[in-house]
């Protein structure tokens, strides 16, 4: 009798594991998915953003009103390679050098349209 016992509980393994490779390509399938999602939801996105930053910081010149990541609005004097001076307020003393990094949101001057 303990035979057929052994059998009957080798026999339901086996189809147990036939399921069970089933069962890994689905799990496999769906972490698949997730990782594409996790892509497409968060890193395209910030990298599509870093990009937009370092264009926007290509082209900064002098003139152009900046706000910097403290929140401070100014215009800048002068942009060396990875430096830029900034100008704040109407105190012409007011000038701090600082990294083009620090730079968030940049507006450039408006010029008059001949008519």
């Amino acid at each position: 009798m303990t035979n057929s016992v052994f059998l009957a509980t080798t026999a339901a393994e086996g189809a147990g594991t036939a399921g069970g490779i089933g069962g890994t390509i689905i799990f496999v399938a769906q972490i698949a998915l997730l990782g594409g999602l996790l892509y497409f939801m968060m890193i395209r996105p910030q990298r599509k953003q870093q990009k937009q930053l370092q264009t926007m910081l290509s082209t900064l010149a002098a003139g152009d009103s900046v706000l910097t990541s403290s929140g401070f609005y100014g215009v800048v004097i002068d942009v060396m390679d990875e430096i830029v001076i900034v100008e704040f307020g109407n105190n012409k003393n007011c000038r701090i050098p600082m990294k083009k990094s620090a730079i968030v949101e940049l507006e450039k001057p408006n010029t008059e349209k001949n008519a």
